[in-house]
């Protein structure tokens, strides 16, 4: 745990490792806890509004359950089991398991079509799958595709001619001696959005959930503490909901929330987060933007958080603004990425907020703005923002892909695939992503600052930006733009946007394209997809 101090420098300097030889996920977020049988882990509350909470003694016994259901059916140390499921107790269970058997679990996105699906669980040689009903029509589909593929079990409804998960469970022994993983033994493969390729399988240990620890307690503000209780919309197939929450607050003891949220809904939100008393949230960028739509939610909702934490996209002034007035608490941005997640990160406890930063590097680990050569590179410079290893929170490698494993590299640096700068102070500031990196006019110019602008905008409801061809510029600034609510994209408009850009940055930075847009290309986590915006065709704009 990070020890709480007076200042950033000594709360860095006095932080260190402690990864033991041998170590195990599912035993760590479960078992430890499970001597107290009513410490509670879990709160699940449904769409129908049923609430059922489940403690650390619960899961412990149905895991075990699981992890026999699973070596009867042949899983061995080292096997691949793909979860689609979404928030639930049935998710839960099947990591904790996974873990224990010495397995290694594949989180999978219900968002997930069939194309998807086959890409990850064929790449993966995955021998199981968990998944419902819902989701068992897209398994069934591929299924011949998948020659690897053993055994499915369904959680809800009907099995259809599969293994039905509830009433396998029934036949499980409470008990199992968990395999005695090493620290750095496989445990998970997490996907790649595959934003720039096919996705490529980050291959994690099981230490990385050590790793991740620091990375958790700084944003918010020295978790965890008396009477904290964690959520986020985030799915658990992404590293930042199963990681960033569910897994370090087992770690602590500390009970998490799950909805199955179909859509996420901002105002539900608030409800939720007030009935429950949620203390502690994780909350992407784009979902905060859409609870800045919610009028007075101070006033209509007796929630009481604690801490929040955003990362994914750069949050930018006016949503840090929003949060302090109407959450009533400084959102910490931070960030990371599949490979090497949480290294940079505020915490407003101990550091001043500087809007447009992502913080500072985080305790434990080791950030770096470089050249191409591998050179850290001066104060104010842009370069490749990368992270030194070893670091227990990196991953092991990318599934079958030992190219693309040294490609990640220069040296001893991992290359996030972002740009940044990096200031007199240590904050660090995003940039864009290598091919996001706009020219035009000899000027290099990110995304990242022009969208921030743009949504200060009293009509602009979200924002993209990406850099188009221009035979003078070499490219000029483009802007996506979705209006709010009852707003219509005419010329008058657009030119006032321009104005308000161009008044607030510099003349090269304003965007002199305009498109209006229903929404935007979004990954399943949330994160703008540029390059599908880049594959638009150009539509008949004025040009300034």
């Amino acid at each position: 745990m990070l020890k709480p101090d007076s200042s950033y420098r000594k709360v860095y300097t006095r932080f260190q490792w402690h990864i033991p030889q041998h170590y195990n996920i599912g035993v760590d977020i479960c078992d430890k806890h499970a001597g107290d049988r009513q410490r509670p882990a879990l709160i699940c509350e449904q769409e129908d509004g049923q609430v059922q909470t489940y403690t650390f003694h619960d899961l412990r016994q149905l895991s075990n359950r699981f992890a026999n259901t699973l070596t009867a059916h042949g899983m061995q140390a080292g096997d691949r089991l793909g979860i689609l499921l979404p928030q639930s107790l049935e998710t839960a269970i099947a990591h904790i398991a996974t873990y224990k058997t010495g397995g290694v679990a594949i989180p999978l996105f219900t968002l997930f079509g069939t194309d998807a699906l086959q890409y990850r669980l064929a790449n993966s040689q995955a021998r199981f799958v968990v998944t419902d009903q819902v989701n068992l029509e897209k398994i069934l589909e591929i299924h011949s595709e998948l020659p690897d593929l053993q055994t499915v079990f369904v959680t809800t409804g009907e099995a259809g001619g599969q293994v039905d998960f509830w009433e396998a469970l029934k036949k499980g022994a409470d008990d199992f001696d968990p395999v005695q993983t090493r620290a750095d033994d496989p445990a998970l493969i997490i996907y790649t959005s595959g934003t720039t390729g096919p996705p490529k399988g980050a291959l994690h240990a099981h230490r990385v959930l050590l790793g991740h620890l620091p990375g958790v307690e700084f944003p918010h503000n020295f978790f965890p503490q008396t009477g904290d209780l964690f959520w986020t919309p985030a799915d658990w197939a992404w590293i930042g909901g199963l990681i960033d929450v569910l897994f370090p607050s087992w770690h602590h003891g500390i009970p998490v929330l799950a909805y199955r949220a179909r859509k996420f809904d901002p105002e539900f939100a608030f409800d939720l987060m007030a009935r429950h008393r949620v203390r502690n949230a994780f909350i992407p960028p784009t979902a905060l933007k859409l609870m800045r739509q919610v009028p007075r939610p101070k006033e209509r909702y007796e929630f009481s958080l604690r801490s929040v934490g955003s990362g994914g996209e750069t949050l930018g002034e006016e949503l840090l603004e929003w949060g302090q007035s109407s959450l009533g608490v400084a959102i910490n941005e931070f960030y990371g990425q599949t490979e090497a997640n949480l290294v940079v990160g505020n915490c407003a406890d101990i550091m001043t907020i500087r809007p447009g930063s992502m913080g500072k590097q985080i305790p434990g680990h080791t950030v770096a703005i470089i050249d191409s050569a591998g050179r850290p590179q001066p104060p104010g410079t842009i370069g490749s923002i990368a992270v030194q290893r070893p670091d227990p929170v990196m991953f092991l490698e990318y599934w079958q892909n030992p190219q693309a494993t040294a490609d990640k590299y220069i040296g001893d640096w991992a290359l996030t695939g972002d740009l940044g700068k990096k200031d007199e102070d240590g904050y660090i500031w995003f940039v864009g992503r290598d091919d996001d990196l706009i020219t035009s006019a000899g000027y290099r110019i990110g995304p990242g600052e022009i969208e921030d602008c743009l949504l200060k905008h009293p009509a602009v409801s979200m924002a993209a930006v990406i850099g188009v061809p221009d035979e003078v510029r070499t490219q000029i600034v483009k802007a996506f733009i979705v209006l709010k609510a009852g707003l219509e994209g005419e010329s008058r408009l657009e030119n006032e946007i321009k104005e308000f850009v161009r008044t607030r940055l510099a003349a090269h930075e304003y965007p002199r394209l305009i498109e209006f847009t229903p929404g935007l290309p979004m990954t399943a986590t949330g994160k703008i997809i540029r390059k599908d915006l880049r594959a638009r065709k150009e539509k008949k704009i004025s040009k300034i």
